[in-house]
């Protein structure tokens, strides 16, 4: 693990999902910038002193001198979004299979690299969207793909928080600190953050891609240097079209996620706060709801269900099935067999430089005068 060290949010949420089905271990880390901070966060998690190292060039280099059955498998790397490029290129560059938060780079020039680099290595890169591990996510994923609906028609995803409301960056908040700053966070605040995973989101249940897009940007908060809400019109290369919410100003909010789906002959609700269920709705019968761990489900959806219906599962889950089917692939590969459909079903390079590319391509129209922007990548 790169970063990640004690108080730090997302590092323990990695380390739970990556520990959830006993598939990973986790080995050796470069936990903080800081060398003592490493150090300790390392002893605290109960790795020996020698597998905690002082910088993840260290690490690195270090590790893939060791036998291939005494060294790391992959690199999980969980900082700020300014320091994902280089660690990961490192990673991938020594041979090491690479999980990388979102969104994937600083750039959509560094993102393309990457990608470039998976492409040249055949490692394996996983990005964690994480809402594209819930099972009710994946059964609407496969009843899209079913043409259950027919021809998608309209697609409605919107993502408000209300946790930067006011101007919290100037209370010490790590997490609000780094994310409200340029120089780490990149262009964008509210749509890197979050607009990236409701773009993705919609891509992924959908099966279709961005082409166009329509942007109203807005920073709404005083000295605020980054955007921290926007509306995004969306068009899709069926000929679809949609609407794109994400706002990190809306007031009393917590996480709600939330996405619709139409077609010809119906279409599809999914809350991320109520994740068990799936609201699937009919032009000419009565509305369904689709519960998680039922068997009328999908294959892809039961692949990515752990527990009885009626026990929820959540955000946490929903990462550690981004990590599961990681290790199934990559211990398929060790063991030079094909991985499966549904282990390969976690977010990749690629994804990340369409993400990126959303965050360039949102700004430049939030900026234009013009407004629809062509989706270039």
């Amino acid at each position: 693990m790169i970063g990640g060290g004690k108080n730090a949010f997302i590092g323990a949420v990695h380390r739970i999902a990556a520990n959830m089905d006993g598939l990973i271990e986790l080995h050796c880390g470069a936990f903080s910038s800081n060398p003592e901070l490493s150090l300790e966060s390392g002893k605290e998690l109960g790795l020996a002193e020698d597998k905690c190292y002082e910088s993840y060039v260290q690490m690195i280099e270090t590790e893939v001198k060791l036998p291939p059955n005494e060294r790391m498998d992959f690199v999980s790397i969980v900082t700020p979004n300014h320091a994902h490029f280089a660690p990961a290129m490192l990673a991938l560059e020594n041979g090491f299979h690479v999980v990388l938060d979102k969104p994937m780079t600083l750039t959509l020039a560094e993102a393309k690299l990457l990608e470039q680099k998976v492409k040249e290595t055949g490692l394996y890169l996983c990005l964690t969207h994480t809402y594209a591990g819930y099972p009710m996510v994946k059964q609407a994923r496969s009843m899209v793909a079913d043409n259950d609906f027919g021809a998608i028609r309209k697609i409605i995803v919107e993502y408000p928080q209300g946790w930067l409301s006011t101007q919290f960056e100037t209370g010490g908040n790590k997490q609000a600190v780094w994310r409200t700053d340029p120089s780490k966070s990149g262009i964008s605040g509210c749509m890197g953050d979050i607009g990236t995973h409701a773009a993705h989101l919609a891509e992924y249940i959908s099966g279709l891609k961005i082409t166009q897009l329509c942007a109203d940007i807005n920073t709404v908060v005083a000295n605020r240097r980054l955007d921290d809400d926007g509306n995004v019109l969306l068009k899709f290369d069926n000929g679809a079209n949609g609407i794109l919410v994400a706002s990190q100003i809306a007031a009393g909010e917590e996480n709600s996620l939330k996405i619709k789906v139409y077609g010809e002959k119906g279409g599809l609700e999914w809350h991320q706060m109520e994740p068990n269920t799936l609201t699937v709705k009919w032009l000419d019968s009565p509305t369904q709801l689709y519960r998680t761990g039922n068997g009328y489900l999908s294959q892809i959806a039961a692949f990515n269900t752990r527990i009885p219906s009626g026990h929820p599962e959540g955000y946490l889950e929903a990462f550690g099935n981004l990590y599961k089917n990681f290790a199934l692939t990559l211990q398929s590969k060790l063991e030079g067999k094909e991985p499966t459909a549904s282990m390969l079903d976690f977010p990749t390079a690629k994804d990340g430089v369409r993400g990126m590319a959303f965050i360039e391509n949102v700004i430049a129209s939030g900026k234009s005068t013009q407004k629809w922007t062509e989706f270039k990548i």
